[in-house]
């Protein structure tokens, strides 16, 4: 009896070994671009290696109960949560790419743009309706572009009008 379970959890530990060898560094790179962290000298970002250790170890508790189930999705999906979780500790600028944008504006280009997940599924996954994630996300373009500054739309910063 113990042998067998011996036998599962060295099974269980080997596949989970295998996920994270063939994925963890992109989902390192996903982590990477939520947190806004600059990878200067390679390595040193701390709050997207945390976040992903915490998405793993989430991952692999879960492993026994995937059936069938994409571990990279649940993985990513995992990320994602946490990092909506969490978001208003990412809000300092950091000198990273995506600086320039809001931590859900990030949430959704890299989920949208890098990992190409569908609208709905990014709405499902965020709580928020197709239309608002649509929205968010040509802004977050936008902004990147340089098309949009972060004070205001298309460059033109936003002026309080007096009430005539």
């Amino acid at each position: 009896m113990r042998e067998r379970q011996a036998g599962r959890q060295r099974r269980r530990a080997q596949e989970f070994e295998a996920f994270v060898a063939g994925a963890a560094g992109r989902l390192l790179h996903v982590a990477t671009l939520l947190t806004a962290e600059p990878v200067d000298p390679p390595g040193t970002d701390e709050r997207a290696q945390r976040l992903l250790t915490a998405a793993l170890a989430r991952t692999y508790a879960d492993w026994d109960q995937l059936h069938g189930e994409d571990p990279y999705v649940r993985t990513r999906q995992d990320l994602a949560v946490r990092f909506a979780r969490q978001a208003w500790r990412h809000r300092r600028p950091r000198g990273g790419l995506l600086d320039r944008l809001t931590p859900q504006e990030r949430l959704v280009l890299v989920l949208r743009l890098y990992e190409g997940v569908p609208e709905e599924q990014a709405s499902a996954l965020l709580g928020i309706s197709v239309e608002r994630i649509r929205s968010v996300c040509d802004r977050s373009v936008a902004t990147m572009r340089g098309t949009r500054s972060p004070t205001g739309l298309w460059g033109h910063t936003r002026q309080l009008r007096a009430a005539p």
